[in-house]
């Protein structure tokens, strides 16, 4: 019996140990993460060899936008074209190329900055084509979509041409469905 019982409290103390070593892991993994910011973000920018440094951007508001060239919301282009150029002097429009979303991006980098020029006069930055979920998901729209590394909410995208905008900060603000506008008032609201 009292080998039996110095065995159980040996077991006790190893678990102990261990879920007191993994808690500590975990709080040091959640310090790295909470401290990350959207000003932590370098992406490859559409045009090769460019990167898009988002800690250029402090002390603007930023609106990040998966995007694609074969959706009923491509139109948003004009408006985000719109409101990049209305609020340029406190606002950074990013546009994000995806091809997550029913095949609606399957140009190459190429073919959709020639798209995005040609049909909507687009200035605003463009990154690289990414993956806006899945496990392949860009690291931006990891910090983007969940709580744990943005400190606001989680986020689905569930669709192209979900938004999020980002105050001056670099805190996010929130994140507007495929169906909400640029130049609707949820968004504006926050720009002027």
């Amino acid at each position: 019996m009292k080998k039996m019982f110095i065995l159980l409290l040996s077991f006790v103390a190893f678990v102990n140990s261990f879920a007191q070593k993994k808690s500590e892991a975990l709080k040091t993994k959640t310090k790295e993460l909470m401290g990350k910011s959207i000003y932590d973000y370098k992406v490859n920018a559409l045009e090769e060899g460019k990167t898009i440094n988002f800690a250029d951007f402090k002390g603007k508001k930023i609106l990040i936008v998966n995007t694609a060239s074969e959706c009923g919301f491509t139109p948003q282009y004009k408006d985000l074209e719109q409101i990049s150029k209305e609020y340029g002097d406190k606002l950074v429009v990013v546009g994000f190329p995806a091809n997550n979303f029913g095949g609606q991006e399957p140009g190459t980098n190429v073919e959709i900055g020639a798209f995005c020029e040609k049909n909507y006069g687009v200035t605003f930055p463009l990154a690289a084509k990414v993956s806006v979920k899945g496990d392949d998901i860009a690291p931006i729209f990891k910090f983007l979509t969940e709580k744990d590394l943005n400190g606001v909410k989680d986020s689905d995208i569930l669709w192209n041409f979900t938004k999020f905008l980002v105050d001056e900060n670099g805190n996010l603000i929130g994140s507007f469905k495929s169906d909400v506008k640029p130049t609707d008032e949820a968004i504006v609201k926050y720009l002027k």
